[in-house]
């Protein structure tokens, strides 16, 4: 059993939506005293598109350095003066996918992401990373609208 202080998690993308979910989490964490933690996934379409353009290994991961630099940049300025996130989690892969096994390695975990709002075909067809993640979490999910 992890036995690690309970934590906040936010999803963090640099879309609107997933700064409101920021702000919320921060809130949310700051009230029941939990550490505050910021997630991002690099998509691994991206860097499949890359590799396929012919970006090198080494020019691949400082962008993905880059990304998640600026997602999480974004986010801290938004929970600014609020709380600051105690860690910065930067994956690789399906962000669903990533984040589900995130949250199945860390059950302690209360996750808050922001919904986009995509079409409703859209949602049908191809789903949301927002209802992947609520459908097989194991954790409680606040997933915030803007």
């Amino acid at each position: 059993m992890n036995n690690a202080i309970p934590s906040i998690v936010v999803a963090c993308d640099g879309s609107d939506q997933a700064l409101q979910a920021a702000k919320m989490a921060a809130e949310l964490a700051k009230a029941t005293g939990y550490t505050l933690k910021l997630l991002s996934v690099f998509p691994e379409s991206k860097a499949e598109r890359m590799v396929i353009s012919g970006v090198s290994p080494s020019d691949l991961e400082e962008e993905q350095k880059d990304y998640g630099r600026k997602v999480f940049d974004a986010a801290k300025k938004v929970v600014s003066g609020k709380l600051n996130p105690t860690e910065e989690i930067l994956l690789k892969g399906d962000p669903a996918h990533a984040i589900i096994e995130y949250l199945d390695a860390n059950p302690g975990t209360h996750l808050v992401l922001g919904r986009r709002g995509h079409s409703a075909v859209r949602s049908l067809t191809l789903g949301s990373v927002s209802e992947k993640v609520v459908r097989h979490a194991t954790v409680p999910v606040t997933v915030v609208s803007a």
